[in-house]
């Protein structure tokens, strides 16, 4: 009897440790379910910690449950913060939307008249103060609305011709009373997009393309498939961009200091690229100084491919 005692003993240490190493897997496995119902919860928007009994949480889950708590407070504070901006800047664009009308109603009342040289050079340049204005508001009303998500664009795949001819048709006066040659070349390739916002992105292109290009210069807009998204060319042969400056031209209020006298406020390029970047989408920069510049709008083929473009 006594020679089977060791192996009893033996036997029950073995069944001591499987049943702790059971108990330890099963507290493992509680505790990953909660966290991963934590989890669930806070990517769901509906985590609240007073979901929660600290009296059977352990240490790990505990922690989870604050860090998950102080990141929905910080993230509802950041959205309250954007509402707040995003009603300051609403308020400003309808407080100021009548003066201006009225300031540049008046100056085309005054271009009518009669006046002195000297004069008639102050009023143009009232007016064309007041335009400027007008579209910086607009602009920063666009690209806070294109931010906070108020303004949800609706990209569906759709023919990219019919997008080149209206920008091509907004465009070809201005290149025309400039002395340039504006191409369109014919294309039949389709891509996912919004076309009114896609098209304001691409019109922003082609202006500065336009206003940076001298008479006698050519302004070229084409497109091109590949597997996974389509690019639209704004090719110019204007002033070009150095090599350091084609990483700033999509800050807002950046401005060339070769074109720091030239009309414009540069809300352009940063607006075009929220527009772009909200279709998953975006806007690369070649440039030459001396030679042109040319802008490219990539656009997904297909919805499906949303993320993929992403992360090339």
């Amino acid at each position: 009897m006594r020679a089977w005692l060791p192996y009893g003993l033996a036997g029950l240490a073995v069944l001591a440790c499987g049943g702790a190493i059971l108990w330890d897997r099963l507290r493992l496995r509680r505790t990953m379910d909660a966290l991963s119902a934590m989890l669930e919860e806070a990517l769901a928007g509906h985590f609240d910690a007073s979901h929660y009994d600290e009296s059977r949480l352990s240490a790990l889950e505990h922690q989870m449950a604050r860090y998950l708590a102080t990141s929905d407070l910080s993230n509802r504070n950041l959205r309250r913060a954007r509402e707040r901006v995003e009603q300051m800047v609403a308020d400003i664009s309808h407080q100021t939307k009548t003066p201006i009308a009225n300031l540049l109603l008046y100056a085309g009342l005054l271009q009518e008249q009669e006046l002195p040289p000297l004069c008639r050079d102050y009023v143009e340049t009232l007016a064309g103060q007041a335009e400027k204005l007008r579209f910086l508001i607009d602009a920063l009303v666009k690209a806070g609305r294109l931010e906070s998500g108020i303004i949800q664009q609706k990209p569906r795949q759709q023919d990219l011709q019919p997008l080149l001819r209206q920008v091509a048709e907004q465009a070809i006066p201005r290149a025309e009373q400039k002395g340039l040659a504006f191409v369109v070349e014919s294309t039949g390739e389709r891509a996912c997009y919004d076309a009114k916002w896609t098209g304001e992105a691409l019109y922003n292109l082609v202006d500065n393309a336009i206003k940076y290009t001298p008479a006698g210069g050519k302004v070229t807009l084409r497109a091109a498939a590949f597997e996974l998204f389509c690019r639209i060319d704004v090719e110019d042969t204007g002033i070009g961009l150095a090599e350091e400056e084609q990483s700033q031209v999509f800050q807002r209020f950046y401005r060339s200091p070769a074109v720091a006298d030239a009309p414009g406020v540069g809300l352009g390029l940063p607006l075009a690229r929220e527009i772009i970047a909200g279709q998953g989408g975006y806007i690369k920069v070649r440039s030459t100084v001396g030679e042109g510049s040319t802008f490219s709008i990539f656009l997904p083929t297909e919805g499906r491919n949303l993320s993929k473009l992403k992360d090339l």
